[in-house]
């Protein structure tokens, strides 16, 4: 099958399951949702975290948080097992878990004042719980933040102006910082001077791609990877503790409108160009890489499932949810957004960046070849930018153009998620009893020094890379599995159909902890200790919460025995 047909077939299958699994099956039958209830955007409302927001600019929001680097990067690791397995996980795992973990984790936060995954397992399952999800919540936002501080600062690095390595990307620094400032301005007129919001989105849009186009002749090159990693950590800082209408609501709305017209550029480039498939639609057996199963799942991570989408889903989106009917096109409409950036990650590695399957050999040959994480960033960033190339756009801009893609969801994603860390840390305060962590200047400063933990770590003397990428994997793959679980439990309390939720539930949780224990019993026989005690210490807290779930499911069916013998007594006498 042709990467076109291959590719209009995948976008039937998104509008069909969005149209009628859903809208139908999920929003009315499965969680009945209902607009007379009021959402924490409203109850709630501060005007700082909770803010009543329109549907499609919280789309923007919530797309932007959940997207970052990883259905580029992921994928683009993945398809050295060929285009066929990355294919099927990217809509397949989308569509039947990704999407469904999403919008049920929306929902749920929603219908429990806008809290986190963390603290509604608490209520769920059990008050023991709320602890152990904060701790997995924790180790997976600093690990994920860590690597895409790491695979910015690589992006961002280059000497000079004379040498500037294929995969690097300094013409992406301008753009990228000018964006932060035109969002700050546009959250300040918007929210401040009541100024109307589509003019000055309009105005902020265009002047993105302008400096775009003036990046190309003022890269910013001679910065160290390191001095750019503390830069963007001290970025991370001052995101996070500004109020969301200030800079997280704009920049984000901006950089999904970016996205819309990358996405929409690549594919139609794609369509124009008709390319082969230059990669094996099955490499079973690539030199040096860990099984096909089950790390074909831990490397694809938020672009088929994440366990991080929760915590957006419930950190940050449920805050500003205006009513619930909106709930599908946030939730499961983004992670479908997701896919298809996911989906032009495959086409552009193993259709679009090599002409020959020598070319795409030379790069894929073996798993060694894929421990550079931005050079497969690079990869994606070089086949989308011919993709657009196809449409008369000079390829140089077209590279930079995607180049600020890439990096400005990144950002997105590092902000956002220095904020959801803060509201881990702040948890855990008060979890423990410790006020003091409820001060969101320590918090935030805690949070991103667990980021910069990560983003500097090395092992044997070098940046770990794919190493973090894969420990980042299997901890969003269970944390996705335990927000399923909690979900299900939700479900099962109230009687509601749960086989949606419960399946995925299964898949994930089995593949992940199978993956986990391989990744734990390498490290230790390459007496990697701290990669170890970070994988176990994650996987000793997942089992736990697995535990509580069995238990809770117990007394709960218990109950329901006792409550239908009670029920049949009564229509006996």
């Amino acid at each position: 099958m042709s990467p076109v047909v291959m590719a209009i077939l995948v976008l039937s299958l998104y509008v069909v399951f969005y149209r009628f699994y859903a809208k139908r099956v999920l929003a009315r039958r499965v969680f009945e949702l209902n607009d007379d209830l009021p959402t924490p955007a409203h109850t709630l409302r501060d005007d700082v975290d909770f803010v009543p927001t329109n549907r499609f600019i919280l789309f923007g929001h919530h797309y932007a948080s959940i997207a970052g680097l990883a259905p580029m990067l992921g994928p683009a690791i993945a398809v050295i097992w060929g285009w066929v397995p990355a294919l099927c996980w990217v809509v397949f795992g989308t569509l039947m878990i990704g999407a469904v973990h999403d919008f049920s984790a929306l929902v749920l936060s929603s219908r429990h004042k806008g809290q986190s995954v963390g603290t509604i397992a608490r209520d769920v399952i059990s008050p023991r719980t709320r602890l152990l999800f904060l701790l997995v919540i924790f180790f997976l936002v600093a690990l994920a933040m860590g690597v895409f501080v790491l695979v910015i600062s690589g992006l961002f690095s280059a000497p000079d102006a004379a040498h500037i390595p294929v995969t690097a990307h300094p013409e992406a620094v301008f753009p990228t910082y000018s964006l932060m400032l035109i969002a700050m301005v546009i959250g300040y007129l918007v929210y401040k001077r009541n100024m109307p919001m589509w003019p000055m989105i309009a105005a902020g849009f265009v002047l993105m791609l302008l400096t775009t186009w003036w990046g190309l002749s003022m890269p910013v090159t001679g910065v160290s990877a390191g001095t750019w990693t503390w830069s963007l950590l001290v970025y991370a800082f001052c995101a996070s503790v500004l109020p969301v209408w200030l800079l997280l609501q704009p920049r984000d709305f901006l950089n999904s409108l970016l996205l819309y017209l990358a996405i929409f550029s690549m594919l139609i480039g794609f369509f124009i160009l008709s390319p082969d498939w230059a990669a094996p639609a099955i490499n079973p057996h690539p030199v040096g890489a860990p099984p096909l199963l089950p790390f074909l799942f831990i490397v694809i991570a938020c672009g088929a499932v994440s366990g991080f989408h929760g915590l957006v889903a419930s950190g940050t989106t449920s805050k500003q949810l205006d009513l619930e009917s909106d709930a599908p096109f946030i939730g499961y409409g983004g992670m479908i957004g997701e896919s298809l950036l996911a989906l032009l990650a495959v086409l552009a590695t193993t259709a679009g960046a090599f002409a020959t399957r020598a070319d795409w050999e030379s790069f894929y040959g073996s798993w060694d070849k894929a421990v550079g994480l931005h050079q497969k960033l690079g990869v994606f960033i070089q086949g989308n930018a011919n993709f657009i190339h196809q449409l008369g756009v000079p390829l140089d801009f077209a590279a930079a153009f995607i180049s600020v893609v890439v990096v400005g969801f990144a950002m997105t994603s590092v902000d956002t998620g220095a904020r959801l860390l803060r509201f881990n840390i702040e948890e855990i305060g008060q979890t423990l009893g410790i006020r003091i962590l409820g001060n969101r200047y320590l918090a935030t400063f805690l949070a991103v020094s667990a980021i910069g933990f990560f983003a500097f770590f090395k092992v044997d003397g070098k940046p770990a890379g794919l190493f973090l990428w894969t420990l980042f994997g299997t901890t969003n793959q269970i944390l996705a599995g335990l927000t399923l679980l909690t979900v299900t439990i939700y479900l099962y309390r109230r009687r509601k159909p749960i086989l949606y939720t419960l399946l995925p539930m299964f898949l994930v949780l089995s593949t992940t902890i199978a993956g986990m224990l391989m990744g734990v019993s390498e490290a230790v026989g390459k007496a990697q200790w701290t990669v170890a005690i970070v994988g176990g210490a994650i996987l000793l807290l997942a089992l736990w919460v697995l535990l509580e779930g069995v238990l809770v499911v117990m007394r709960v069916r218990a109950g329901h025995s006792r409550s239908d013998e009670h029920s049949m007594s009564e229509g006996g006498g």
